[in-house]
């Protein structure tokens, strides 16, 4: 039908949840490695995370900490969903945002990122598990997450595909 109408398709995205009742996945950190949570955070050490981690390279084009500050400081926001791991140095090498949804008992993971050079070392897992829990015990029901692969390899199923399709006008 949309393509009759003259729209071509763009690109998918998976939907996927991980639902509570399933058991979490189990890691420990590397020895060295701690998790905080997001409450008295330095926002220029998160920045600079989630821009390595989103592949956008060394250092932000601005150290200007502003929308950070508001994104994590927003109403209806709880800091203390918010997980990072720190490495031995103080570096903060992952991070995640976690927001709940009280009245439909589910949470939404957005974003969640891990610098490159500490990759496959399980701290996502660690720390997406960490913040599932936390909203679990607030009475969140499942987890909406990401489409790559890592997300279904620790227990998330994809409930349906998100289409585009566009149209030259």
């Amino acid at each position: 039908m949309l393509i009759d109408k003259g729209y071509t398709f763009s690109k998918n995205f998976p939907i996927k949840i991980f639902r509570y009742e399933n058991p979490f996945v189990e890691r420990a950190l590397p020895n060295g490695f701690t998790i905080i949570d997001g409450q008295d955070i330095d926002f220029l050490k998160l920045k600079i995370c989630y821009h390595r981690g989103f592949n956008h390279g060394d250092m932000p084009p601005s150290t200007d900490i502003e929308g950070k500050l508001k994104q994590y400081t927003s109403p209806h926001t709880n800091s203390s969903l918010t997980t990072i791991i720190t490495a031995p140095d103080g570096d903060y090498v992952c991070a995640l945002g976690m927001w709940m949804d009280y009245h439909n008992k589910y949470a939404y993971l957005e974003p969640l990122a891990t610098i490159p050079k500490y990759r496959r070392m399980g701290l996502a897992t660690v720390a997406l598990t960490e913040a599932m829990k936390k909203t679990k015990a607030l009475g969140a029901e499942y987890c909406f997450g990401g489409g790559p692969d890592f997300y279904t390899a620790i227990g998330f199923e994809t409930l349906w595909q998100w289409e585009t399709w566009k149209k030259e006008w």
